[in-house]
């Protein structure tokens, strides 16, 4: 579909799609396809080199000068394997990270703003990271044949705990948010959540506004948590009527059970993926002589196993999420039965956050989570003919 069929698609919606931002918005996503690739063939090669210039074997004896004892090995060496890269790395996150939205008119967060926030991500990753670690290389030693079966569950209630936690634990640490003061948008997004059978614990906004322009929403939580969480410049730049269909867009995916599917899926993914590490583990202690499964010297290997099965299984990934975001923006039109305001807030969105209304087909198969705006207008304009 053309831009001109996508604009005929907008009439009399009260939005329609930038053209200079969509050359814009082309530009800058080829851009981030760039980096993107460029930071993956860097990445690969880091730890091919680690892997074939006798790099790992040669820390591990380091670190056992010091301690042979796993639970500490295993740490040291994730630190002296990962600080380099993030040392070496640090130029091209701050220009993808902090440059190149600002040059795009997509940030407006503060230099001081953006490396704390780079600061804590870092420490949050890194602490789960390393206990993560700490745990599969016990089972390891405890279950050395089936250490990928357990390690699979151990990641099963992580993510579980984490969704349950992020929205009261995580998502503070990053925004303010507080409950949403108009009491009518509460009220109707509250119905709508109750028509989808969503317990939700509030409505709230957070101030995405001191980062970027951009506008996002979302059901976060699990359980307890669960809660509707809007950016502030989703509620001052678009209408009620768009926000709401937004929002039951969102709650699509909590009648169609996304959140548990998408854990399960994951999980299985996983699985396969800790089993592939097993296999590449154990070639790479006969091929470069390390001391076994519970070698910090095997991490690695590990890494180049779980790269290269995230690669594999990436567009399979995408394409199970893009039909997921199709079944939800159907129950969004059949909710609402708004055509027109949905139409609207797709065409927003891809105007106020530069998104690429077209992309190439080879990107939105690869790289992509969700159809393209095109063809949910196309979607949307469909149903409103129906209707």
């Amino acid at each position: 579909m053309n831009s001109t069929i996508v604009e005929n698609n907008l009439e009399n919606t009260g939005e329609t799609l930038d053209a200079e931002r969509q050359e814009m918005a082309k530009e800058y996503a080829a851009i981030k396809r760039r980096l993107f690739i460029g930071e993956l063939v860097f990445s690969i090669a880091y730890v091919l080199m680690w892997i074939f210039s006798g790099l790992s074997p040669w820390l591990r004896d380091q670190i056992y000068t010091v301690t042979q004892a796993t639970w500490l090995a295993v740490p040291l060496f994730a630190l002296g394997f990962g600080i380099p890269y993030s040392i070496i790395t640090a130029p091209l996150n701050y220009y993808s990270g902090f440059v190149l939205p600002h040059r795009y008119k997509q940030s407006v967060q503060s230099l001081p703003s953006w490396l704390l926030d780079q600061v804590k991500g870092a420490a949050i990753s890194g602490v789960l990271g390393l206990i993560i670690l700490e745990i599969i290389y016990a089972l390891m030693g405890v279950a050395p044949q089936t250490w990928w079966l357990w390690a699979g569950g151990v990641m099963l209630l992580f993510t579980v705990l984490l969704s349950n936690l992020a929205p009261v634990l995580i998502f503070p640490l990053f925004y303010k948010y507080k409950p949403l003061e108009d009491e009518d948008l509460v009220n109707r997004l509250t119905r709508l959540a109750e028509q989808a059978g969503a317990k939700v614990k509030g409505v709230y906004a957070f101030d995405m506004s001191s980062k970027t322009v951009a506008a996002n929403a979302a059901v976060m939580g699990l359980g307890n948590t669960r809660r509707i969480v809007l950016g502030d410049t989703l509620v001052e730049k678009f209408t009620v009527d768009e926000i709401e269909t937004v929002m039951a867009h969102e709650l699509g995916h909590h009648v169609h059970k996304d959140l548990p599917l998408g854990i399960i899926v994951q999980s299985v993914l996983t699985l396969v993926g800790l089993w592939l590490a097993d296999v590449i583990i154990r070639w790479g202690i006969t091929a470069f002589g390390y001391n076994g499964l519970t070698d910090p010297a095997t991490l690695p290997l590990f890494l180049v196993a779980f790269t290269i099965f995230g690669l594999i299984t990436m567009p399979i990934g995408n394409l199970w999420s893009r039909w997921r975001e199709v079944m939800a923006d159907t129950y969004a039109l059949k909710t609402t039965r708004n055509p027109q305001a949905f139409i609207s807030a797709m065409t927003r969105l891809a105007n106020q956050n530069l998104a690429e209304a077209e992309p190439p087909a080879w990107v939105e198969f690869l790289l992509h989570s969700h159809p393209s705006i095109s063809k949910r207008v196309a979607m949307a304009q469909s149903f409103r003919v129906e209707k």
